[in-house]
């Protein structure tokens, strides 16, 4: 599975800032957010979920060759298996999940459990999270900007509120395509934000690039 603008900005954008213990990702993929956020935060304890096995396989061995392997687990599960299973409460939970929502499905079963949602309803991640999160933890997602204001919906009915949202456009000129959120169990005021990706192809932004930088070799 390649590794998508989506994930590599909520992996720069997600805040470490309240110093997180514990972290989840949810739907793992290659592991990229959980990497990141270990290169990012003193975590001692770092979990992923993925319920594809080739997806887990590559996940695995991506942790094993990092640097920080030893802070690093990932779990061959679906999400409602491992929140039945596990006591655990967490200081972050991370997700880049599945939002595909045409009609149609490929021939391609892998990269369908990655994009369509009936893979993992947003009701279904909300649902997992206020149980997982803790008390004063934090939940930050990337989801379609259409989807915002239905997703905050859900979340307020699971007792999740947006703390910060950053709305992200890959040109000045193009409409708004993703909302990158970040829920907390307290009600507070919300801080909102825009990113523009691209000025013309391949010409980044200096917000961007600024946001983005540590991750890649080349920028």
């Amino acid at each position: 599975m390649k590794i998508g603008t989506d994930g590599v900005l909520l992996g720069a954008w997600t805040s470490v800032v309240h110093q997180p213990f514990s972290v989840l990702d949810i739907g793992s993929g290659t592991g990229i957010l959980s990497l990141m956020l270990a290169q990012r935060s003193d975590a001692e304890l770092i979990d992923a979920i993925e319920i594809d096995a080739k997806a887990y396989e590559q996940c695995v061995e991506n942790f094993e060759q990092s640097l920080w392997g030893d802070r690093l687990f990932c779990y061959h599960a679906s999400l409602e298996e491992f929140t039945n299973e596990i006591e655990d409460k967490y200081d972050l939970i991370i997700s880049n999940p599945p939002f595909y929502s045409e009609d149609y499905k490929t021939e391609n079963t892998p990269r369908d459990l990655a994009r369509f949602t009936d893979a993992m309803p947003f009701e279904h991640v909300l649902d997992s999270v206020s149980k997982l999160l803790s008390e004063n933890g934090l939940f930050s997602v990337v989801i379609p900007y259409k989807e915002e204001s239905n997703f905050k919906s859900l979340a307020l009915a699971a007792g999740l509120f947006p703390k910060r949202i950053l709305n992200v456009k890959g040109t000045p000129k193009s409409e708004f395509k993703r909302s990158l959120i970040e829920f907390t169990r307290i009600q507070c005021v919300v801080k909102m934000e825009t990113l523009i990706i691209e000025t013309s192809r391949h010409q980044y932004t200096e917000a961007y690039i600024s946001l983005t930088n540590d991750f890649y070799l080349k920028m």
